[in-house]
């Protein structure tokens, strides 16, 4: 399927950091909790995250990452995801999140 570029501009890809990390023991497949920052327009967004084998809560704080934030929110084992972060699958299936290098500001749109 081609999709249009009026289509993809639709889809709110925004840069943000990581604020806060913790285990989310009551979600179905091991995940963490994850807040993060998408500067003064967005604000702290929170989501449930499945990125438990190449990360730590730790090692995500202050980690850059992007997200799509208009997707509505969605209740996960009780806990409310406002956004989705984003990454790839390695050859294990492990999600390895989509990040910035050089960092930018928090809050700029995907273009």
């Amino acid at each position: 399927m081609i999709l249009s570029y009026e289509d993809f501009a639709k889809v709110d890809i925004r840069s943000g950091t990581v604020i806060k990390a913790e285990p989310f023991p009551r979600a179905m497949k091991p995940a963490y909790k994850v807040w993060v920052d998408f500067g003064p327009e967005i604000g702290v967004l929170q989501t449930s995250a499945q990125v438990t084998v190449h990360y730590t809560p730790e090692s995500l704080i202050g980690r850059q990452v992007l997200g799509v934030v208009n997707l509505g929110k969605k209740n996960i084992a009780g806990f409310e995801s406002q956004f989705l972060m984003v990454g790839c699958e390695d050859t294990q299936g492990a999600i390895c999140l989509a990040t910035l290098d050089p960092k930018v500001e928090n809050g700029k749109k995907l273009h």
